[in-house]
């Protein structure tokens, strides 16, 4: 039986907009940044996750985009301490936005209970944030 696909729920501490994951990605491509994010806990459940997972970034209360995961590599920091860096696919796919409570670390998002990805060109792209944010609020994106 072949596993469903799984993803990863996590905080955008100090983004207050998608656009500024867009720069990280443009700085990580012109060599000023590293493509990639460390977090404390690895994923027990990495086989579900890479191929084909995301990482959901919560911004400012709102799911509002998601980024491919290319890795998930074990790494230890430089007080020893083991840790897990998520390496990414440099997109970033706006999603429907979809609410989401604060919460520490990073979660587990089910395939079925991820938010779909808003259609390339379509409704919502383009758009200023606070108006997407205003749209989802109103269930209108």
């Amino acid at each position: 039986m072949a596993l469903m696909v799984l993803h990863i729920a996590k905080l955008c501490v100090g983004v207050s907009e998608v656009e500024e994951l867009e720069s990280w990605i443009e700085d990580a491509r012109a060599g000023r940044d590293e493509l990639s994010h460390t977090t404390r806990m690895f994923p027990k459940r990495k086989d579900e996750i890479v191929p084909g997972g995301s990482l959901y970034w919560v911004v400012r209360g709102l799911i509002l985009c998601r980024q491919p995961i290319a890795d998930l590599v074990p790494v230890t920091d430089a007080e020893g301490i083991a840790r897990c860096r998520i390496d990414f696919e440099p997109k970033i796919v706006l999603v429907r936005p979809t609410p989401r409570r604060a919460f520490q670390g990073w979660r587990y998002l089910e395939a079925k209970d991820a938010p779909p990805d808003l259609p390339r060109g379509g409704l919502g792209k383009g758009l200023p944030e606070k108006m997407r944010r205003e749209l989802a609020e109103l269930g209108l994106l």
